[in-house]
């Protein structure tokens, strides 16, 4: 395997292997700004948390995926993300199946959680790209990914049925290794900014 479990640690934030010991955190956080009620985004429901920590290591068992739980300062676990349709033959990988907590977005945290996996993918794993998929209509998303540096590959159209029945149109990013200096250095430029404020 390419892409394996393991522990990247900041100055604020941690992202660890997932664990069912997260289960009763994430699902507080689930509950923080009733998350799950997003129709446009697939967070559990506090409830559905054990089921999608089951999910995501049954991925990881197959090798799509490594799934991350995001500790805070306190190792609090205050969301998830992962790495995950990998390509372990062409070195490529999506970061995302992510969300935090209402009380610590916008803090700087999805920064450095970023940072860390892009860091790990590129200069430890020798990735060649990493892909982020997000609904179309998801403009805080897309705002996200694109503060990152990636820049957009297309719309896959009709690309999922929602858990509601709608049709998913699919906005895609991705940051490629040739670009991955210069996205690194406006991601440290951002925690600079975040840090200072």
């Amino acid at each position: 395997m390419w892409a394996t479990p393991v522990t990247l640690k900041g100055g604020s934030v941690c992202l660890v292997p997932l664990t069912h010991d997260h289960a009763a955190d994430l699902a507080e956080a689930s509950a923080d700004g009733d998350l799950h009620k997003l129709w446009y985004t697939a967070i559990p429901s506090p409830d559905g948390v054990a089921a999608e920590i089951d999910r995501r290591l049954a991925l990881c068992e197959s090798g799509s995926m490594v799934p991350f739980a995001i500790l805070d300062a306190n190792d609090r676990a205050v969301g998830m993300t992962t790495y995950m349709n990998i390509d372990h033959i062409n070195h490529r990988l999506e970061i995302g199946s992510t969300w935090y907590r209402k009380s610590v977005q916008r803090t700087g945290m999805n920064t450095e959680c970023k940072l860390l996996m892009l860091r790990h993918a590129f200069e430890t794993l020798n990735a060649i790209a990493v892909e982020f998929r997000t609904h179309v209509i998801n403009h805080q998303s897309r705002r996200a990914i694109e503060r990152l540096g990636a820049k957009p590959d297309g719309i896959l159209r009709a690309h999922m049925i929602m858990a509601n029945g709608t049709i998913r149109d699919t906005a895609v990013y991705s940051i490629t290794a040739a670009e991955w200096p210069t996205s690194k250095a406006h991601l440290e430029f951002q925690m600079q900014r975040h840090a200072s404020s």
